[in-house]
């Protein structure tokens, strides 16, 4: 004995819905957790390791800024606070030499530090 085909399309979705949906979970998952640990991790990571450096300029130390511009701190002035400590922000003007010229940049601007005691590796 054979059903019409309306009827089997009808007994189609008792089947199969309720266990299709817990591979979908399971892939989703997984899905997420490769971005996470290939993408996401790795660039916090780095960004972490960016503003460490940036807390450790010093004077003399060799900087690359996000315009491209090489060049060696020769002074490094902090904003105050709003409770008048100084603190390092991303704000404070670092004043860098490059050539004959010099240059008054934000600290947050600095792409790269590529010499002193900042750029060591842990």
């Amino acid at each position: 004995m054979t059903l019409p085909f309306p009827a089997l399309l009808a007994m189609a979705p008792a089947q199969g819905g309720q266990s299709s949906l817990v591979p979908f979970l399971i892939q989703l998952g997984l899905i997420i957790a490769i971005f996470y640990f290939l993408l996401i991790r790795p660039q916090q990571k780095q960004r972490r390791q960016h503003e460490q450096a940036l807390a450790a300029l010093k004077r003399g130390d060799e900087v690359v800024t996000a315009g491209g511009v090489v060049g060696e701190v020769v002074h490094i002035k902090e904003t105050p606070g709003a409770d008048g400590a100084s603190k390092v922000s991303m704000d404070d003007r670092i004043t860098i030499k490059s050539g004959d010229t010099r240059l008054i940049v934000e600290r947050g601007r600095i792409a790269r530090v590529t010499s002193g005691a900042a750029t060591t590796q842990s």
